[in-house]
């Protein structure tokens, strides 16, 4: 398929936008996901090459968090495996499940995505508010956290828009952990997920990924991935959440009408 060059601006933007989002707040996924199927690419090829594509930036946004990170490498190191597991289940799902079922379930999880970047102040507001009565994660709590980081890990591997919005609301539920550190512990399990998925995709269906995609993604993202991490913060969180609630609506009104 043949794109005009503002096409691939598009895509390079589209990838830088969801590195800068994926850093600070998650679902960049939203940005690049609806800008790939505006731009023409059957929606599993569209999903495969993102998830590619982003792992760039990815790398960049938890770098940028190293020192977030630190606070909780027990946690991390508990979490990561498990995250790992649900994204290859999640990966080998989109494979194994016919391109059409992926077709008719993607614009109602566009849309729960689009849910879900809208309730993120809400959920990182409930997880502040509760943070000073929680401890550290005890056998209970180590038990739901697992299963959960597992599921939402799958749903990363088959989708993944706004997995980071619900891992920071429920570890803010669940520990008494400060949002920023919580958002180095997302950024670091989102990317694992991307990654083991993006290897998953490479062995056993590289016909899937378009490279080109990738390339302009990849581009974007690891920019825009260094700039959320080190600059992100003093972005207007508002600002970036309604662009990707916007960017959803359109997706959605083009899947639903075609």
């Amino acid at each position: 398929m043949e794109l005009l060059w503002i096409h691939w601006a598009a895509i390079v933007g589209a990838g830088f936008l969801a590195g800068v989002v994926n850093a600070v707040v998650g679902s960049g996924t939203l940005i690049t996901f609806p800008v790939l199927l505006l731009s023409g690419h059957p929606p599993v090829v569209a999903n495969v090459s993102n998830t590619v594509g982003l792992v760039g930036g990815g790398l960049a946004g938890t770098f940028g968090y190293r020192r977030e990170l630190r606070e909780h490498g027990g946690t991390a190191r508990l979490l990561l495996p498990v995250s790992l597991v649900g994204g290859m289940a999640g990966a080998l799902a989109l494979l194994v499940l016919p391109p059409r079922a992926f077709a008719i379930v993607v614009p109602f999880l566009v849309a729960l995505g689009v849910v879900l970047v809208a309730v993120g102040p809400w959920l990182r507001g409930r997880g502040a508010a509760r943070a000073s009565e929680r401890g550290v994660l005890d056998g209970g709590r180590r038990v739901v956290v697992c299963a959960v980081v597992l599921l939402l890990g799958a749903y990363g591997g088959y989708f993944g828009a706004a997995q980071g919005i619900l891992i920071v609301g429920i570890m803010g539920l669940l520990t008494q952990a400060s949002l920023q550190s919580l958002n180095g512990l997302k950024n670091l399990l989102v990317t694992g997920v991307n990654i083991v998925a993006a290897v998953t995709f490479l062995v056993v269906a590289p016909d899937l990924i378009d490279w080109r995609v990738v390339a302009a993604i990849a581009a974007g993202s690891i920019v825009g991935g260094a700039v959320g991490a080190r600059a992100g913060r003093r972005l207007p969180p508002s600002l970036l959440r309604g662009l990707i609630v916007v960017v959803g609506v359109v997706a959605i009104a083009d899947l639903t009408l075609r």
